[in-house]
């Protein structure tokens, strides 16, 4: 028994070729006569934004690890459960000291 290709070709045929010349009139996104919609942004700011942040990783029988960062410049690191809940608490209080969320001006100075 033999079996046979399913597509055999009994003369051989060149390629066809793409035209190089440029397209006229450059790229077009949308169809001519379709109307697009502007619409406006669905989340609007409050304008609130993140100033710190605070990442815990406690998996499942390891050690957990904590992260606490701020645009003013602090950057901390805790390992150890100890040290992570010392750390949360450390975060919270440095939102009453922070001076980006409490500036400074206008205040008399101790």
């Amino acid at each position: 028994m033999t079996i046979k290709p399913a597509n055999t070709l009994k003369e051989p045929q060149n390629a066809t070729q793409r035209s190089s010349r440029a397209a006229v009139g450059g790229r077009q996104d949308v169809a001519e006569g379709v109307r697009t919609a502007v619409r406006p942004d669905p989340h609007p700011s409050d304008g609130r934004y993140p100033v710190a942040w605070l990442h815990i990783n406690a998996p499942y029988g390891a050690t957990p690890t904590a992260t606490s960062k701020c645009l003013c410049g602090r950057d901390r690191r805790a390992v150890g459960k100890a040290r992570v809940l010392a750390l949360i608490t450390d975060h919270e209080s440095h939102r009453d000291i922070c001076p980006l969320r409490n500036p400074q001006e206008g205040r008399d100075a101790a």
